[in-house]
Order: structure tokens, then C-alpha cells, then sequence
């Protein structure tokens, strides 16, 4: 029997669908149970059409917080008492703490990657950021770069409408009084790209390519003179554990110790979360030695697949 339940255990939870899959339960409860918290973590099956039922009940029932994951993502922010500065530039949330019946949304997928290159020794702040991609997760990855300090982030995309919709979320942050100087180019000018990219601190893949198994093998760089050992190289794709762009970086030039995976963003967005809940840090060494001994166990690892994706 588990001694933190109580008849004040506090519930926490993590909604979306589908949700059978998510490791949440596994990773919070841990930290609870590491630091003796009196709450409890659990998975609810939600859609879209169920969040503002959702809500009501995270009131009526104090709960403490509540993970978002897809497709509630963006319809939770519409429902938000406040919102974060990076959750309403972004539109979208992932983490909502409740205090005394008053919601704030935030948005962590961004600060995965900010407090994971953090704990490889790396610091974003008056860097040059070259950002691969505009979905969700690039997204909220440039504007907790830009929050946090960086001094330009290029975006390259693909579609003309992703690259409308974060140079949109860009001048938001601009008028907004956001120092960082971001730029929007389209991935089809390849010669400005790898211009950029030997110009940068810091290279992000915030897109799929790379991921197994229909995207593996692939890389959005093609001149491998790019890379150089100043260089910073992360990658969001975390299976494979190394990607086509990894290796690339590694075998021409770049510090293997600066060449990342994005196995760690999964920690530390969650770790972002559980400051939000608890105002405590998330024990990080003793969770990750704690779930690889579940893998050596026969354990899946907890991943959550549809939350960290880029999407």
C-alpha cells in the first residue's frame, strides 16, 4: 500500500487521447514518492470536446495540475483563467496549475530544450539559433529561446504557412517588447540555410525528419561543411537515439558532447512542470536512474509519443 495516499492526497493528472500509452504516471509519482509529497498522478482519457467538463472538474475537485497533451492542447488555452507569456504566444498548453480554483496555462515543450542543452553545459542565452521547423513543438521551442535570452533565432520551414503563422507569433513577441531578432526563411533556399548554419551557435531540428521508421536516414543538411566543433547540434527526435543529422555533425567536426538527442527533452519539459507544481526540482539523475533500470528490467520506456512528437 502506498503510505502517501491520505484523505488529502491532492490528485494530479495528464488528459488527452489517446492516453493508455503516457509515462507521466510513472515519472511524477516517482518524484512524489522521492521527496514524500501527499499527491497522487493518474491518466484521464480526454478529448477536445471534453475539456471544459475537464476543467470544471479539476476545480471541483482541487486538483493541483494537469498535463495537456494532444488534441486539448490549443482548446485548454482557450479556457485558461491566465496564460504564461510562452503559452499565449505559443496558443497552446501543456501544463495548467491550479491555485485555489484560479487555472494558468503553460506551455513546457520549449523549456525541455532550453533546461536539457542547460544540463549538457550549454546556455541559450546571446546565441544564434538556427530552428528546423514550424509545428508545435518548433514553435514553442522558439519563443522559450527568444523568452529566455537568445540573440536570433532563423527559422527554416518548409511550408509557406507554417513559416506565416511564427513569423505572426514573432512580431506578437516584437511588439511585445522581445529582444531576440527572428528571421523566417523557407527550407527550398539552401544556400541561405547552410550560410546560416556555419554562422550559428546553435543548430535545432524541431521537425520529423530523421524519425524512424519512415523519416530515418534522412537530414535536412546536405553540405557537410557546415559543421564545425564550435557548434552546438540538437535534435527533438529521440528514436532514433541518434539521427542522420547527429551523426553527420560528429563525423565532420562537431564535439560529440555537443551533438544531442532529443531523449532528455522528455525529462526536462516534465521537469519544467513539476517546478510549476511543487516549486521543487524535479530529482532528474535519480529519475532517469530509476526508469533506465525499468528498461534493463524489460520495462517499455515511458514515452509519450503523442506529446513530444513534433506536431
Amino acid at each position: 500500500m502506498d503510505t502517501r495516499i491520505s484523505g488529502k492526497t491532492r490528485l494530479l493528472g495528464v488528459f488527452g487521447t489517446p492516453i493508455k500509452h503516457s509515462g507521466s504516471p510513472i515519472m511524477y509519482n516517482f518524484c512524489f514518492d522521492y521527496y514524500g509529497i501527499d499527491c497522487a498522478y493518474l491518466a484521464f482519457d480526454t478529448d477536445a470536446s471534453q475539456v471544459k467538463d475537464s476543467l470544471a472538474a479539476m476545480r471541483r475537485l482541487n486538483m493541483r495540475g494537469a498535463n495537456v497533451t494532444m488534441p486539448c492542447k490549443q482548446e485548454v488555452c482557450r479556457n485558461m483563467d491566465k496564460l504564461s507569456d510562452a503559452a499565449r504566444f505559443v496558443g497552446a498548453v501543456n501544463t495548467i496549475v491550479n491555485d485555489n480554483g484560479v487555472l494558468t496555462g503553460h506551455i513546457t515543450d520549449g523549456m525541455g530544450v532550453v533546461l536539457d542543452l542547460k544540463d549538457h553545459n550549454v546556455s541559450i542565452v546571446d546565441k544564434d539559433i538556427v530552428l528546423f521547423g514550424a509545428g508545435g513543438a518548433a514553435t514553442a521551442i522558439m519563443v522559450q529561446c527568444a523568452l529566455d535570452g537568445a540573440k536570433s533565432i532563423t527559422v527554416f520551414n518548409r511550408s509557406k504557412e507554417g513559416l506565416d503563422h511564427v513569423a505572426g507569433i514573432g512580431q506578437k513577441m516584437m511588439d511585445d517588447g522581445v529582444k531576440c531578432k527572428l528571421e523566417f526563411h523557407s527550407l527550398s533556399d539552401t544556400d541561405l540555410m547552410h550560410d546560416k548554419i556555419r554562422e550559428c551557435d546553435i543548430l535545432i531540428n524541431g521537425t520529423c525528419v530523421g524519425m524512424a521508421p519512415a523519416l530515418d536516414g534522412q537530414s535536412l543538411v546536405t553540405d557537410m561543411s557546415v559543421f564545425h566543433e564550435d557548434m552546438v547540434v540538437y535534435d527533438v527526435i529521440y528514436h532514433p537515439l541518434v539521427t542522420k543529422l547527429m551523426a553527420d555533425a560528429v563525423a565532420n567536426g562537431c564535439k560529440e558532447e555537443n551533438v544531442i538527442g532529443g531523449k532528455g527533452m522528455l525529462l526536462w519539459q516534465g521537469a519544467g512542470a513539476f517546478k510549476l507544481y511543487t516549486g521543487l526540482d524535479m530529482p532528474a539523475q535519480e529519475l532517469k536512474e530509476f526508469l533506465a533500470k525499468r528498461e534493463e528490467e524489460g520495462f517499455e520506456p515511458p514515452v509519450d509519443v503523442a506529446e513530444n512528437v513534433p506536431y
